[in-house]
């Protein structure tokens, strides 16, 4: 393809040899690894606080204690919640570069399709790890805590460790954030022309399946937590289908329209 035929479908005309390409990356994930740094850094001053805010679910499910029986486990949970804290908080801009060492080698129809995906992609993971905070680790931590109490005249008391609960909040807001993305996923897929509406459709089975592979994968190993993610992961699902349905409808629409516009005049 000429720089011409190149430059009329879009796409950008510089021809970087692979050295350019490789110094570009670079440099990309040079400014990635700052960004996070400089993050890591500043979460990591305002560890405790962050934490502070983790344990609130704790606190809702009405467990106010913690404790830690390694010496150096509280130490490494600062460290945890600082770079958990630091991922979240550089992931727009980690997300940016990506984006800027990509999109030159897109057409600018690929762009314009790809933007609004990247755009949604960070509210939609602040969707889902919103409802593991709000309400996900709420209704498991009080089924987990239930058991508390007088079991054969002994009393059960519950007594998680730091270290186990900042894994638990973890795997829910990370698990929780990621399962949002499926529509974004989905739709990505069929955009670039991997799957079609009427293939997930019929595959919708094996989503409903696949969806509650990946809650017991990401969830604590109880019926209640794997059932909060399993049921919102099969309802993106079929929101997705629905979507996809809209984008088709707007891609047919135009279609018609360029081919309307190019058909010869009577």
């Amino acid at each position: 393809m000429s720089d011409e035929e190149r430059n009329e479908e879009g796409l950008d005309t510089s021809k970087a040899p692979l050295l350019e390409h490789l110094i570009e990356l670079r440099r990309r994930l040079l400014w990635s690894f700052v960004a996070l740094a400089v993050a890591f850094g500043v979460c990591l001053y305002f560890a405790r606080p962050i934490f502070g805010i983790l344990v609130q679910p704790l606190l809702a499910a009405g467990q106010g204690r913690l404790i830690y029986t390694n010496i150096f486990e509280a130490f490494f949970v600062e460290i945890k919640v600082a770079f958990f804290a630091a991922l979240m908080v550089a992931f727009p801009i980690i997300a940016n570069q990506i984006w800027r060492f990509v999109a030159p080698g897109l057409y600018s129809k690929e762009k314009k399709a790809f933007a609004p995906f990247l755009i949604l992609t960070p509210f939609l993971f602040a969707t889902g790890a919103a409802l593991a905070y709000y309400f996900a680790m709420p209704v498991a931590l009080r089924f987990l805590l239930s058991y508390q109490g007088d079991v054969g005249g002994v009393t059960a008391e519950a007594l998680p460790a730091i270290g186990n609960y900042l894994d638990f909040s973890m795997r829910f807001i990370f698990g929780f954030g990621v399962a949002f993305l499926l529509p974004v996923l989905l739709m990505l897929l069929e955009t670039a022309g991997l799957v079609t509406r009427q293939q997930l459709k019929k595959g919708r089975r094996y989503a409903i399946v696949i969806a509650f592979v990946v809650a017991a994968v990401l969830t604590p190993p109880d019926v209640v937590s794997q059932l909060l993610l399993a049921v919102p992961l099969v309802l993106l699902y079929e929101v997705s289908l629905v979507a996809i349905w809209f984008t088709e409808r707007k891609r047919n629409r135009n279609r018609a329209k360029t081919e309307a516009a190019e058909a010869p005049a009577p």
